[in-house]
């Protein structure tokens, strides 16, 4: 019982790997009889011979990954290409700070924590790069006393 022959001209009128041809086991006999590419063609359309579906690669592994991603796991040292600048590069993390510190500076403004010549003066030296963060920016209000007397 070998169907070699009658495997490879089936993937060959077929157009598939000679793994992917499933011949129906209960007809192996008329398969076996088929030699030439006609009668394997009457086989394949009569569904004796059929071409197996490819396999696809499963995705399932990348999904649960993602999702743990997103929760914030698996980013550690191991996990990282590129220097610190290039994950976040300075600008980017400028641009950050100095927005979160004029947006503080202009609520303060806004609620008259702090007079028009202070938030003149912090506006300036936030744009200076004297403040690391707003917590710090608030220190420096109190430290130096800036808060708009009542």
């Amino acid at each position: 019982m070998n169907l070699r022959n009658q495997r490879r001209l089936a993937a060959e009128i077929l157009k598939v790997g000679e793994s992917r041809i499933w011949i129906d086991p209960e007809r192996v006999e008329d398969v076996e009889l088929a030699i030439t590419r006609e009668e394997i063609r009457k086989l394949i359309h009569e569904k004796v011979i059929v071409a197996r579906p490819k396999k696809g690669i499963s995705r399932g592994r990348v999904r649960i990954l993602k999702r743990k991603r997103k929760k914030g796991r698996r980013r550690g040292h191991g996990s990282r290409s590129g220097s610190k600048g290039a994950r976040n590069p300075r600008k980017r993390a400028w641009i950050q700070k100095i927005r979160a510190l004029r947006r503080e500076l202009k609520i303060l403004k806004t609620k008259r924590l702090i007079s028009e010549k202070t938030y003149s003066r912090l506006y300036d030296l936030a744009s200076s790069g004297r403040f690391d963060s707003v917590a710090d920016l608030k220190r420096y209000i109190d430290s130096e006393n800036l808060w708009r007397r009542r």
